[in-house]
């Protein structure tokens, strides 16, 4: 499993969305508005004039598109493992409570 920083500092909020993102199946019911307190938690999220959105979690960054509808696809999902992953927190993070 990996080691990662302590997600003590997170709220019981940011922890269940955590943990959402890294459930396995893939959760369809994720609300992006959770997803961007997370993101503000463990990171930065900047937006830029065309509506995108750059989220840095330690050094790793991607960009993302906010979604049409409250929920974010699946695609986005595999996102922010990878993002979440690299930037320290993982599965082994997301099951701490």
């Amino acid at each position: 499993m990996t080691a990662g920083p302590e997600p003590e500092h997170l709220d019981h909020r940011h922890r269940d969305t955590l943990r959402q993102i890294f459930q396995h199946p893939t959760s369809h019911n994720i609300e992006w508005h959770a997803v961007r307190s997370l993101m503000e938690a463990v990171g930065t999220v900047d937006v830029g004039t065309d509506g995108e959105v750059e989220i840095r979690v330690g050094g790793a960054r991607e960009f993302f598109e906010r979604p049409a509808g409250k929920d974010v696809d699946e695609g986005v999902v595999m996102d922010l493992r990878r993002l979440l992953t690299a930037g320290g927190y993982g599965p082994s993070t997301a099951g701490q409570a």
